[in-house]
Formats: C-alpha cells, sequence, structure tokens
C-alpha cells in the first residue's frame, strides 16, 4: 500500500506523454528539412557539378558523322578529279612551218624597213580525247630579236581531236622603224644568201572535252625560220632544215 501511495504520488495529470512521429534510432544522424523555395548551398553544388561533367563527357555523335561524311566526300571528288587528269590530260599542240615566201623587202632607207612575207604553217592536235580552240591569236616576225613587220590578227582556230589544220597568215608590208644594226646585218645576211628570221604567234586557247571548256591559257609561240635568201629575190624561198617551234602555254 505504501509503493502503491507513492506512485499515485509522482502522477501528474497535467503532463502528457506524445510519441514521438519520427523515431531516430541512431543518435548521430540528423534530419535535414527542406523548406519551399530554399536549395541548400551543398545540394546546388553537387547539382551543378554534376550538370557540367555531364556535358563535358556526353558524345558529339552528330557533328562527328558531319565530319566523316565531308572527309569521304572530299576523298572521292579528289579520286575523281585525279582519274579525269589523267585520262584527258592535254598535251600541248605542235607547230610546223612548212614554207615560207617574201614578196617584199626594202631595208634601204633607214630607220624604217618594210618586209612582206606569207608562211605555211601547220598546227596538230596531238590529243585523242581533248580539242583545241585558239582565241586571239596575232602574229609577227622579228629579226635580231626585234620586230620588223607589225602585229597581224588571225581569225580564230578550232582544231578536233588528234587531227591538224593548215594556216597561211601575211604579214608585214608596212614600214616599221628598226635600227641601224638590223638594216645593216640583214644586208649582210642578204650578200651571204642566208636569214634567219624569227615567227612569233601568241595568244590564248581553250581545251575543251566533250561539253566541258577549261579556262583561258596563254600561248606563246616561237619559230625559227632560216631561209636561202638573196637580195633582189622575190617569191618562195627555200627552207634551210626543219623549223624548230617552241610552244609555251
Amino acid at each position: 500500500m505504501q509503493i502503491q501511495h507513492q506512485e499515485d504520488h509522482n502522477h501528474n495529470p497535467n503532463h502528457i506523454l506524445r510519441p514521438n512521429p519520427n523515431p531516430n534510432p541512431n543518435p548521430t544522424q540528423y534530419t535535414h528539412y527542406r523548406f519551399p523555395g530554399k536549395v541548400p548551398h551543398h545540394q546546388h553544388q553537387v547539382h551543378n557539378m554534376d550538370k557540367g561533367a555531364a556535358s563535358r563527357f556526353k558524345p558529339n555523335a552528330p557533328k562527328r558523322e558531319h565530319c566523316i561524311c565531308i572527309t569521304v566526300f572530299l576523298l572521292l571528288l579528289g579520286i575523281i578529279l585525279l582519274v579525269l587528269w589523267l585520262a584527258y590530260h592535254p598535251t600541248k599542240p605542235r607547230f610546223t612551218v612548212a614554207s615560207a615566201a617574201v614578196y617584199g623587202l626594202n631595208a634601204t632607207s633607214p630607220p624604217l624597213m618594210s618586209i612582206a612575207m606569207q608562211f605555211n604553217m601547220v598546227i596538230r592536235n596531238p590529243n585523242r580525247r581533248v580539242s583545241i580552240s585558239f582565241d586571239r591569236l596575232s602574229a609577227y616576225v622579228s629579226y635580231r630579236n626585234q620586230p620588223v613587220t607589225p602585229h597581224v590578227m588571225l581569225p580564230p582556230l578550232f582544231i578536233e581531236k588528234h587531227s591538224a589544220v593548215s594556216l597561211s597568215p601575211e604579214i608585214g608590208g608596212v614600214p616599221v622603224p628598226v635600227s641601224e644594226d638590223v638594216s645593216n646585218g640583214l644586208a649582210m645576211d642578204e650578200n651571204y644568201g642566208v636569214v634567219g628570221v624569227k615567227l612569233v604567234l601568241f595568244g590564248r586557247l581553250r581545251w575543251r572535252a566533250g561539253d566541258i571548256n577549261s579556262a583561258h591559257y596563254g600561248l606563246y609561240v616561237k619559230c625559227d625560220v632560216l631561209m636561202g635568201l638573196r637580195k633582189g629575190f622575190v617569191g618562195q624561198v627555200p627552207l634551210l632544215g626543219a623549223p624548230v617551234c617552241d610552244v609555251n602555254t
């Protein structure tokens, strides 16, 4: 009865024991509370680090495939151009002087000289797949590296594949100023019976393969012509040796 009295004495009717809704058996763990509109600072940093790492190591597959396609296309294009160049690689045309004639020569009134000549030229196209088109051709005759005739414009030419054309331009007939060395040298050569002149042609050409035309290329031709010519002779003159024509494009 005494024990029961003590228990009743310790009982406090105003004290109400309420159970813990979230018991935490481990006293070392802490409970984190999240409030609306606020993010803990350390969680925000971890989230940004994860986002940066994902964007850094993310594979860029579309760009890689695009670069591969461009590389393959360029390689195929280079191979095609190389095959076409090997198949249609053009060779320079060949010029040959077949004959020459002198119709007038007056070098007795320096510093002017008048000479009228006609050359028969053969132009060959050695290409079997490419034709040649000549534009803006002109010609003149020089003696001792000095022009002795004015420039004469020639008609445009077109040479088919693996064919040749003949051209007979008439050059000169108009007095041109020359040096005294040229006048004296020509008179000496006429007395000797051998006169060497140079036929010069220049202009532009284009290569044509089917319906495809190339860009214009400069053309410069030099033909050394050695003639048997004496003073006062008019007409067809003999050519001494085969004239050599140097073609530059």
